[in-house]
C-alpha cells in the first residue's frame, strides 16, 4: 500500500508533525472510502502517517474517537457548503448536499452512523446542529401556507440523503446524468412537477 507523505519525522524517539491530527483524519477518510468505517484499522492509519500507534491515542483516544472527529469535520464542511449555496436557491442547497457526498465519501460514511461514532460527543452534536440548520433553514420559504416546516425539512433531507446513498452505492440506472449536480437537479424537477400535479 502507498505511504502518505504527511511530513512526520522522528527525533530522539519523539514524532514531530505540523498538523498530525488533520493528516490522520485525511488518511482515515481515504481509507474509509475504500474499506468502510467498520474495517478501518487505527494501526493502518498511524502506519501511513508514519507515527506510532500511541499518537492516535493521544489525538483521538480510540478508533471511535477518530471516527467521531471525522464525522464532526465532515458535518462542518457540509454546513459551510450548504450555507454558501443558499444564495443560489433552495434547489442548489440540495445539489451541494449530494455533491458533498460524492466529494467526501469517507466522511459521509460516518457522519450519520451512530454505531461507529460517539453520538453524544459535544463537538459532533454542535456540528450536526450547524449542518441541520444550514439544510433546513429555507424549507419554510418553499412550502405551501400552513404546511409543517419540520416534516417539510425531513422530506427535503430524505430526498438528498437518499439520492446520495443511491449514488454512493452505484444504484443509479443507466441513462441518467453521471454528474451529481446535474442528476440532483433532474430528480428535483420531476418531484416538484409531481407535487404540483397532486394538489
Amino acid at each position: 500500500m502507498e505511504r502518505f507523505d504527511v511530513g512526520a519525522t522522528e527525533t530522539s524517539g519523539r514524532y514531530h508533525h505540523g498538523n498530525l491530527r488533520a493528516a490522520m483524519l485525511r488518511i482515515a477518510e481515504e481509507l474509509i472510502a475504500r474499506v468502510g468505517p467498520v474495517n478501518l484499522s487505527l494501526r493502518e492509519v498511524t502506519r501511513r502517517a508514519g507515527v506510532s500507534h500511541a499518537a492516535a491515542g493521544h489525538h483521538f483516544g480510540t478508533k471511535g474517537g477518530l471516527l467521531t472527529a471525522l464525522a464532526a469535520d465532515g458535518l462542518r464542511d457540509l454546513a459551510g457548503r450548504l450555507a454558501a449555496a443558499r444564495s443560489r436557491g433552495f434547489l442548489e442547497v440540495g445539489v451541494a448536499y449530494v455533491t458533498f457526498s460524492v466529494d467526501r465519501p469517507g466522511a459521509f460514511a460516518v457522519m450519520f452512523d451512530r454505531d461507529v461514532v460517539r453520538p453524544d460527543d459535544p463537538e459532533l452534536l454542535a456540528a450536526r446542529h450547524e449542518a441541520g440548520r444550514a439544510l433546513h433553514g429555507e424549507v419554510g420559504t418553499i412550502l405551501p401556507e400552513g404546511a409543517d416546516a419540520l416534516s417539510g425539512a425531513v422530506a427535503a433531507w430524505a430526498l438528498v440523503h437518499g439520492l446520495s446513498s443511491l449514488l454512493r452505492g452505484g444504484m443509479i440506472p443507466p441513462g441518467l446524468p453521471d454528474d451529481a449536480a446535474e442528476l440532483t437537479r433532474a430528480v428535483a424537477v420531476h418531484l416538484a412537477s409531481a407535487g404540483r400535479a397532486g394538489r
